[in-house]
This record gives C-alpha cells, sequence and structure tokens, in this order.
C-alpha cells in the first residue's frame, strides 16, 4: 500500500528566498527504507535532506536522519534547522526544547517562536581537536585549494575540529582571496580519504561588517558537495576552534558571534553561534539560524 510523504524544499539561514543552504525535508518519513531515502535525497539534489522520524525509544522526542545525495550522514546543522522549523510549522509549536537522535547522538535543539515565526538553535554534539597537521600535509592542503601559503593567516593552524562531523579549519587573510578561491576538487577528496575528514571550511576575519565576525567558505567534495553555502556544522566548530585558540576573548562564561557564508556562490546566509567556556576552554557549541520554506510537494511510494 502507498502512503504520501510530505517534501518540503527549505532555505536554511536566511529569511529570503532562494538564499542560505536549501535543505530537503521528509516531515513524514516513517516507512521509507534507507534505500528509498537515498534515493530522495539523490533525487532532491540538495546537500542534505532530513528525514523526521518518529521517536524510536523514549529517550528523545524525534529521530531525525540525514542524506547527502551520495551517502548518510550522521548530523546536519542547516538541515536540522529545516526539519525542525517545519516541525514547527505543522504542529504550530509553541517556544520549547526539543530533544533529537541523530547519528550524533541526542542532542538538544530550542524551538524560539518569534512574530509569528521560528528560529531553530541545535546543539551540537562533542567538541573534538584532532592533532594539528604536519607541514607534509599542511602543504598539501594549501596547494589543492590553489593558494599561496603567504594567505594563510599565521595565527590560524591548519586542525580539524569537530562538533558531531568533523571540518578542517582554515583560516585566511582577505576576503578577496576567499571570494576568488577555485579548489581542485579531486584533490580535496584525494585528501579526504587520507585524513578521514571530507570537509574544508576556509575562513577569514576580514569581514568589513560590524556585527559578522568571520566570512568562510566550506567545500567538500568527497562526499558530493563541491561547496555548500552555509554550514552549521562548520561555523559551529569555527566557534570552539577560536576559544581554543583564544583568537577571541568570551564574554565570562560564552562567546557569541555571527558567521557569514555562501557570498561567493549568491547563497548568502548567517549562522549564529554560542560557545559555552568553562576554565577557557569550549565546553559547548550552539548554531541558530532562520529558515523559509521554497516550496511543498508530496511524493507517493
Amino acid at each position: 500500500m502507498s502512503k504520501q510523504y510530505r517534501v518540503y524544499q527549505v532555505d536554511s539561514f536566511t529569511k529570503e528566498l532562494f538564499k542560505g543552504n536549501p535543505a530537503g525535508v521528509v516531515a513524514n518519513a516513517d516507512g521509507l527504507t534507507e534505500a528509498q531515502m537515498k534515493s530522495i535525497a539523490r533525487e532532491l539534489n540538495n546537500s542534505e535532506t532530513a528525514f523526521i522520524l518518529s521517536a524510536s525509544e523514549n529517550t528523545h522526542d524525534v529521530w531525525i536522519r540525514f542524506f547527502t545525495p551520495t551517502i548518510e550522514v550522521p548530523v546536519c546543522g542547516h538541515a536540522t534547522i529545516a526539519a525542525h522549523y517545519i516541525r514547527s510549522l505543522e504542529n504550530n509549536l509553541e517556544s520549547s526544547t526539543v530533544s533529537q537522535k541523530t547519528g550524533a547522538g541526542i542532542l538538544p535543539v530550542e524551538i524560539l517562536k518569534e512574530n509569528n515565526d521560528y528560529k531553530i538553535v541545535m546543539t551540537q554534539g562533542k567538541i573534538e581537536f584532532a592533532k594539528q597537521f604536519n607541514d607534509e600535509m599542511r602543504n598539501k592542503i594549501i596547494e589543492a585549494l590553489n593558494i599561496s601559503g603567504n594567505y594563510i593567516d599565521e595565527k590560524c593552524p591548519l586542525q580539524i575540529v569537530s562538533t558531531g562531523h568533523s571540518k578542517v579549519m582554515i583560516g585566511i587573510k582577505g576576503q578577496d582571496v576567499l571570494d576568488s578561491l577555485n579548489p581542485n576538487m579531486d584533490a580535496l577528496a584525494s585528501i579526504s580519504k587520507e585524513i578521514n575528514c571530507n570537509g574544508y571550511f576556509v575562513f577569514t576575519f576580514d569581514t568589513n561588517e560590524k556585527d559578522i565576525l568571520t566570512k568562510g567558505r566550506m567545500f567538500a567534495p568527497a562526499i558530493g558537495i563541491n561547496e555548500d553555502p552555509v554550514t552549521g556544522n562548520a561555523n559551529g566548530p569555527l566557534g570552539a576552534y577560536l576559544v581554543y585558540h583564544k583568537l577571541v576573548k568570551p564574554n565570562g562564561s560564552k562567546f557569541c558571534f555571527k558567521g557569514k557564508q555562501g557570498e561567493a556562490i549568491n547563497r548568502t546566509g548567517i549562522v549564529e553561534v554560542e560557545v559555552e567556556v568553562e576554565n577557557e576552554l569550549p565546553q559547548k557549541v550552539k548554531v541558530g539560524g532562520n529558515a523559509v520554506v521554497v516550496f511543498k510537494t508530496q511524493i507517493e511510494m
């Protein structure tokens, strides 16, 4: 017997249509097989599609699985924002906190109702810092990005950081350099196999905007995403990284900032990041933002 599945296209980290980061959302995914989820994600062809499932046990309120067009990933920031935005709209939720089961563990998500609309704030997973790269691998990554080593910000060590889904942090000098990046995607994908990390987040402090601390671009060709427009699972780890390396000064027990991403590909969005700090070390990361529905449709399977 077939079932109709409610499918949305949502732009996350923006309130402007066709900006931010597009995510697919299947609002009533119970009954879909993993193979069907993969097929839907491939058909929608967003960087990630979120599948909202009923809780599998009483430890959480909702279970969400995330698929790129090629593989399942443990968690995704912008697709989490999109999924909970749709849940909030469909159920007319009040401000509340729900727990979601993901491949990165059970994580809380805050629903903030504001002027008959919603902002979504997700707590990310465990903060983990990998050992800094040796000179050979560092130079290999820089070469794959097709930039001169002179453009690397010497304050920012190249390092893998994770809050559930790891990224390589790469600080550079100059927004013009950021905007003109044209990486060798095959080389980056090949390096990903060596370092066991699929995403490369290139960022700069050169923003010329008072309320924007960083601007960034994120490349993940190894999982079929040459460039991701606006990435919660890059800006979140960046916040932890900035605190860890004392590149910013927290305000007491918190450090908050806004990161802008997507300008180079005309999909600008803003990620709001909050890092809880204890003894000058990052303890927990939250990322939040707005969303807007682009369209709704149905798939019968």
